[in-house]
């Protein structure tokens, strides 16, 4: 495929940028791709969301997939079908996403790999021009989502990270009533995740690599390992190794409206507990339950989790609540409402019944993106976002690896006195890989 007009210019920015010289270059949230002039997409990863964020990709005008790359070439396959199904030409298929990155004519890059891999792709890509759209969370440890952050400040991509609750009307809505300050002083803040549909995952023996998986690249940074099928594809996020357990799977999702509707800076300190307590002898590592207490000047923040049961707060198995001196505003993926505080039978605030949303969030964060790249729309979630509010997920899970209170010191990016937990703050890449030097 030709090299376009903008991936010159933004090669060329990159480059540019890498030694110091970025004033001469025009930034890429200057609207460089023209209104007519179609996107042209590569995908890193597709067996999951990668592939439904890329039907999200190619749902709006404009666009197209020129490259597909997995490291299971089962799924491979079957995506290539499957997009020139979609769009009536097939993309090229990759094994390596350094090959992908080299393909002529790419425009944006789709990285819907397990939290491991998002790192060095991300880096890679910002790098090379890209813009992108990342799987969330950011990055699968806080010093990854530091190292991916300066990557973006120093390159200007633009760069939308996959938390598309964001770009959904009626959380929107939810969280401008919590600004408005009709809940009175919020004192707390509960966001909760009860999947009963996630059961347990029953312990099977290691087994051969199955046919078309490259699975030492599969493992890539993390440690050497024989194949396991529950460490493979879906069930990875339950291992240490490759991500964070619920905490930074539906966690990165609920926290980022906890933490959008206070709008704090980080966290003072952390606290958590919990553990295998449903399913204490299954394959898991991750904890099936888990509570996490956030201190923030103000007010406190809870993540409460269990998988198995469907026994959230509110009578909802996910959401968020805040809760006010007047009322308490509760909001999940249904929609959001207000209850009164009592008030000795006079509630001070008016009840909102339930207002429905529509579950339109992927789409329209897509639609968000691709403005943004378009005409410099402003970003519904952005990188800053994105790591912040992993980064703040990540706590969460080092105060429970720890066991124990820790005192976070944002300014230096290290817990306080703590050497201990600073160890879980930076992971150890599996040569050949290394982490990236920023």
């Amino acid at each position: 495929m030709k090299t376009n007009r903008r991936n010159f210019i933004k090669k060329t920015a990159a480059g540019a940028a890498a030694l110091g010289i970025t004033s001469a270059f025009p930034t890429l949230h200057a609207g460089i791709l023209g209104a007519n002039e179609k996107l042209v997409c590569g995908v890193i990863g597709v067996n999951g969301m990668g592939f439904a964020d890329l039907r999200a990709f190619l749902n709006q005008p404009g666009t197209e997939c020129a490259a597909l790359c997995d490291v299971d070439d089962n799924v491979l396959q079957q995506r290539i079908a499957d997009v020139k199904e979609i769009q009536g030409t097939a993309p090229a298929g990759y094994h390596d996403f350094r090959k992908l990155l080299e393909h002529r004519g790419l425009d944006v890059i789709i990285i819907g790999t397990p939290d491991h891999w998002h790192t060095l792709p991300f880096v890679y890509a910002a790098q090379q021009g890209y813009d992108i759209y990342c799987e969330k969370p950011l990055a699968n440890s806080i010093e990854e989502c530091n190292l991916m952050e300066r990557a973006v400040e120093r390159y200007g991509n633009v760069v939308q990270v996959g938390q598309w609750q964001r770009s959904d009307p009626h959380w929107q809505d939810a969280i401008a009533y919590v600004h408005t300050g009709n809940l009175g002083k919020i004192r707390s803040v509960r966001a909760w995740s009860y999947q009963g549909w996630m059961k347990s995952v029953p312990v099977v023996p290691d087994s051969p690599v199955p046919g078309g998986v490259d699975y030492d690249f599969w493992l890539g940074p993390a440690p050497k390992r024989p194949f396991n099928k529950n460490r493979f594809h879906f069930t990875f996020r339950w291992f240490w190794d490759y991500a964070g357990g619920m905490m930074t799977d539906w966690g990165v999702h609920i926290m980022d409206y906890a933490l959008f509707g206070m709008r704090p800076t980080a966290p003072k300190s952390v606290m958590s507990m919990g553990g295998k307590f449903a399913y204490p002898d299954d394959a898991c590592e991750t904890p099936d339950t888990q509570q996490a207490i956030y201190e923030f000047d103000g007010f406190t923040l809870l993540w409460d989790h269990g998988i198995g049961i469907d026994g959230g707060y509110y009578g909802r198995s996910h959401g968020v609540g805040f809760v006010g001196n007047d009322g308490t505003l509760v909001v999940d993926r249904t929609g959001w409402e207000v209850i009164p505080e009592p008030k000795e039978g006079n509630p001070t605030l008016e009840r909102v019944p339930l207002v429905e949303g529509k579950g339109m969030g992927l789409e329209n964060h897509m639609a968000n993106f691709i403005a943004a790249i378009r005409n410099g729309a402003e970003l519904n979630c952005p990188i800053e976002i994105a790591a912040g509010v992993a980064r703040t997920c990540h706590l969460g899970n080092i105060a429970y690896k720890t066991g124990r209170r820790l005192y976070w010191e944002a300014d230096r990016n290290r817990f306080l006195n703590d050497p201990g937990a600073d160890s879980y703050l930076s992971p150890s890449y599996r040569e050949p890989w290394s982490l990236p030097v920023l």
